[in-house]
């Protein structure tokens, strides 16, 4: 605690401070990071042994404690925080995506960071915090990295672009834009936007990059006061040289030869593998093998797609592949769409549901409701393999997000549409951009279930080859492409302007020029999908599916909610039980708002005029056709609105004088009634006969019966009990 070591820069215009040595002093590094009253705490720590793994045992975790914002979990049974919200999760992969790519080759031993939200303000995001002490952590400490980096979300608000807006300036944001970035380069990019065109991205970018070189001079000056002597690792090769080099040689001619042809990289490295196996059967294993004649692919790839400038399937740096889209695939569901693009394909399915059905998001900051929900599958057998089936991985999370993101600001307003709207996109082939073409089936989708959006949304994935002196910007990448190439920058928008943005790179920095590029040739390959796609539906639907339920929302009193939902809930039970429509109250924004729902339009319109009647005030004059639901000598008791009774008293059932009500009618009859008045205590008199050929009563003293007339003499009290004599 006494050999604390602070730095610190303004950001956004609030002070951006970072901490060493005052907690967990056994990790390799660990750095605590204040940002306004928000406060998180990261560590990373590396593994004391190699792992066998293929790939690089890098791990990620973003922790949201409730008690950050001073809250207790809501649950009654269950108090400990529990596994990391989608939010959390999207976070933590932001992270990862930003620090992966700065590992050297050699490191292969398990490396672990984890970012704990200790304060929460409810103003400032603990991403951008959390990346920026991930990365200052990583750099002091003796893990071999690459960095150091930094992360600025940046907003454009009224014309100007604003470091780390609050969450209050986001909501009227044109652009949510995440980059993270060397002082050299951009490394990763995560946007959300409205509509923002290319040139307004870009200009994002750059002002973010401006102010990412602030923040990595900091954390280099932190790293000269207390950085550590980094590790050493020698990458151990498995494979002799000269027998790597043998091999390559033989094999290196006839791979070329094969490239440049559709489906050229189809069974092309299993089939040279077994090819070589018998020579080399002594000397390597399939494994070995393997890995040489996927070496050689990956350089010949690089090569023909570089100097060439022709790519493995044959295709022009710019072309698309084949595309098809086709709506009303399945019968029930309200809204379903076929999207494919080369082997890339996506069935999205569109649900609608009342607004009740929204999603619940607790987190440290806020309570919120979700009212689109997009959620993003890939069994193994997308991919031709077996594998885990059950609840989704990370990247599941980050793609339906993703997806999420980029239809977001084209969907109706809730005023205007007022469902709760689940779109799945399940991916049955894949083939590269997987979440692309989500975006483009759950266009489709939305405009087959009838679902009003501003303008359809396509997207597409942009590549890059680079060899250190020519850059090759790539559309519509396939598979392999994605696997040996530098860079997967996922485009989405409208014909009008971008509404998501997703770039993950293997190099250590893009430079701006590759990246306008890009941006170029993703709006070309945006409009040619478009294309394709208006010709499937050319509009959403004026009418939702007949399996959709149907909503009516209108207002009442907020005095009347009490009325209308009864002692524990009676009245509204009744109403749902007898119409078999959906009811739900809401009084959040001052105002009683009723929303009633349901896929029979006679039970919905049976429902609203129940709630409607029971709210109603009658007013003298007013007509009615109701039922006599109680007979007494004095008079009827008619309900002459859902739930809302009244008293015809004897002397208005006729202009002749009637002795006894039942004279005149019974229960379970049908009577035309006029309102005459409403006393003080909300009580109805009614009347058979029209109030203008009524004969004026006598003054008389009123007993306080309910209804009105001859009360004192033959009406008895409420209820028609008479009083003994």
């Amino acid at each position: 605690m006494k050999n604390i070591t602070k730095v610190s820069l303004s950001v956004g215009g609030k002070d951006l401070v970072l901490e060493y040595g005052k907690l967990a002093g056994k990790a390799n590094a660990a750095i605590l990071v204040t940002y306004g009253e928000t406060i998180v705490h990261v560590t990373t720590v590396m593994g004391k042994s190699d792992t066998t793994l293929s790939y690089f045992p890098l791990s990620v975790d973003f922790a949201e404690k409730l008690y950050a914002g001073g809250k207790i979990k809501g649950s009654r049974w269950v108090k400990r925080d529990g596994r990391p919200s989608d939010e959390a999760v999207l976070k933590g992969r932001v992270i990862d995506r930003s620090i992966r790519p700065l590992f050297p080759t050699s490191v292969k031993r398990d490396v672990q960071v984890i970012a704990t939200v200790l304060s929460a303000d409810g103003e400032n995001d603990a991403d951008m915090p959390g990346l920026v002490a991930a990365s200052a952590a990583l750099t002091i400490s003796d893990i071999p990295w690459e960095g150091p980096i930094a992360g600025v979300r940046v907003g454009l608000i009224d014309g100007a672009y604003v470091a780390n807006p609050t969450y209050e300036q986001r909501k009227t944001s044109k652009l949510d834009l995440i980059v993270t970035g060397s002082a050299e380069a951009i490394v990763m990019v995560e946007a959300g936007a409205n509509e923002t065109t290319e040139e307004e991205t870009l200009a994002a970018m750059k002002f973010a990059h401006d102010e990412i070189k602030k923040i990595v001079a900091v954390i280099l000056d932190l790293q000269k006061k207390i950085g550590k002597v980094k590790q050493e690792f020698i990458l151990v090769e498995t494979i002799l040289s000269e027998l790597r080099l043998e091999v390559a040689a033989k094999i290196r001619g006839p791979i070329a030869k094969k490239l440049g042809v559709p489906d050229a990289e189809t069974g092309l490295i299993e089939g040279f593998v077994a090819t070589l196996k018998d020579e080399y059967l002594d000397k390597l294993d399939g494994k070995q093998l393997y890995e040489i004649v996927h070496d050689v692919f990956a350089e010949e790839t690089r090569k023909i797609t570089i100097e060439k400038e022709l790519r493995i399937d044959g295709r022009k740096l710019t072309e698309i592949r084949e595309l098809e889209a086709e709506v009303d695939i399945l019968p029930r569901p309200h809204g379903s769409a076929i999207f494919r693009r080369g082997e890339t394909q996506v069935l999205s399915v569109a649900t609608l549901g009342a607004p009740s059905l929204g999603q619940i998001i607790e987190s440290m900051e806020f309570e919120t409701v979700k009212h689109y929900i997009h959620h993003y599958n890939m069994p193994s057998y997308a991919s031709g393999e077996t594998g885990r089936f059950g609840a989704p991985g990370r990247r599941e999370i980050g793609h339906g997000a993703l997806a999420e993101r980029a239809l977001m600001p084209m969907l109706p307003a809730e005023v205007d549409f007022p469902y709760t709207i689940q779109v799945v996109s399940e991916v049955m082939s894949c083939n590269g951009s997987t979440s692309q073409a989500s975006v483009c089936g759950s266009t489709l989708a939305l405009m087959a279930a009838g679902v009003p959006l501003k303008k359809p949304v396509a997207g597409i994935a942009m590549g890059l080859m680079y060899d250190g002196k020519k850059a090759v910007v790539l559309t519509d990448i396939a598979g392999l492409e994605d696997h040996v190439g530098d860079m997967d920058f996922k485009v989405a928008g409208t014909k009008d302007g971008i509404t998501a943005l997703q770039m993950d790179i293997k190099v250590k920095g893009i430079s701006f020029e590759v990246l306008e590029k890009a941006l170029a040739q993703a709006k070309v390959a945006r409009l040619e999908i478009m294309e394709v796609m208006l010709k499937a539906i050319p509009e959403p639907r004026k009418e939702l599916s007949k399996y959709a339920p149907k909503i009516v929302q209108f207002e009442i009193p907020t005095d009347k909610i009490g009325e209308v939902i009864g002692p524990g809930g009676k009245n509204i039970k009744l109403i749902m039980s007898e119409t078999g429509a959906q009811v739900d109250i809401d009084d959040s924004t001052g105002v009683g708002k009723v929303t009633v729902s349901g896929v029979d339009p006679v039970s919905m319109d049976k429902a609203v005029t129940w709630i409607k009647g029971m709210t109603h005030v009658a007013e003298t004059g007013e007509e009615y056709d109701g039922k006599v639901t109680r007979v007494e000598g004095y008079g009827a008791f008619v309900e002459f609105l859902p739930g809302k009774q009244g008293l015809v008293h004897v002397s208005r059932m006729s202009k002749d004088f009637v002795q006894d009500a039942s004279a005149v009618v019974k229960e379970g009859d049908i009577v035309h009634v006029y309102v005459k008045g409403v006393d003080d205590m909300g009580r109805t008199d009614l009347s058979m006969v029209p109030l203008d050929q009524l004969k004026p009563e006598a003054p008389r003293e009123r007993s306080g019966g309910f209804g009105g007339g001859d009360r004192g003499g033959r009406g008895g009290d409420r209820g028609g009990f008479r009083p003994r004599r």
